[in-house]
């Protein structure tokens, strides 16, 4: 059992305040800090932000706990009350990401805001606390990868405490939490980069270029690690959720910018024939 990290981060009147929630918290407020700021450089104001995780916030957490336990209900056929025991663990992140943005698609249709916009706001944010938050999979000694050895993790130039921490009941294994952090780092700064050339990307396609970063490096991840949710058979829910949003936000992107450019096409053919006319 592994000693060098303690979960829990301290108690608060006897109750274990755990690394995990601490992490995970300050991987949110980052977000919407960073969302914030975005949101006034392109014209809208902080308080839509702010007044959107009021929805958002809440919505994450159910859709990412039911997400979870759909996939686990034999866990909970038998004592359904511990649905509500989400202490004990059992979130998942697509869970989350699909909560979020059905309630981000109502927001912003009852704010008046283009919906699009506003996930290109949160994107990157989203991407970095996402990346943040793998570090309370490690604080947790869970999201690992297949059994190694410790020379493989030295090889991989890590950090002593990470490597001793990947010893689990005297079995060394692969720090999927870590790849997926760092695959996540590279998503935020190769989007905020993209987002700062004019012109090259259209509206919606920062957060379109987010789901297939993310679920292109989420399907290889995924394949690895040990504590998988699985759909049918040998099928991991989360590298079919990942094949399926990486092949469907690329042909969201092929047809908007095909009907765009038609558009474009037939707005400068009728400029033309109101001059020759």
């Amino acid at each position: 059992m592994l000693a060098q990290v303690n979960s829990i981060a301290f108690r608060l009147f006897g109750i274990p305040v755990y690394w995990y929630a601490i992490i995970i918290v300050s991987g949110i407020a980052l977000a919407v800090w960073l969302s914030s700021r975005e949101a006034v450089r392109v014209g809208l104001k902080e308080d839509d932000v702010f007044d959107f995780m009021l929805w958002g916030l809440p919505a994450a957490i159910v859709g990412a706990r039911l997400y979870y336990v759909a996939f686990q209900w034999q866990d909970y056929v038998d004592n359904p009350i511990e649905i509500f025991f989400t202490r004990n663990g059992g979130l998942a992140i697509y869970g989350g990401l699909i909560g979020g943005g059905l309630a981000l698609f109502f927001f912003t249709r009852h704010r008046f805001i283009s919906t699009w916009t506003f996930l290109d706001i949160a994107a990157p944010s989203v991407i970095l606390a996402q990346a943040i938050g793998r570090w309370g999979n490690f604080m947790n000694h869970e999201a690992y990868g297949p059994a190694t050895t410790r020379q493989f993790l030295e090889n991989l130039h890590l950090p002593t405490f990470i490597i001793d921490n990947m010893n689990i009941n005297g079995t060394y294994y692969q720090p999927t939490f870590l790849y997926e952090s760092v695959w996540n780092v590279l998503g935020f700064i190769v989007l905020v980069l993209l987002r700062k050339k004019p012109h090259f990307l259209k509206e919606g396609e920062v957060f379109l270029g987010y789901i297939i970063w993310y679920s292109f490096g989420r399907f290889f991840i995924e394949g690895l690690r040990m504590d998988s949710l699985y759909a049918f058979s040998n099928i991991r829910v989360s590298q079919l959720l990942s094949l399926v949003m990486f092949v469907a936000a690329i042909v969201i992107v092929i047809v908007r910018r095909r009907n765009l450019n038609l558009k474009f096409y037939n707005r400068e053919k009728q400029k033309k024939k109101i001059t020759t006319s």
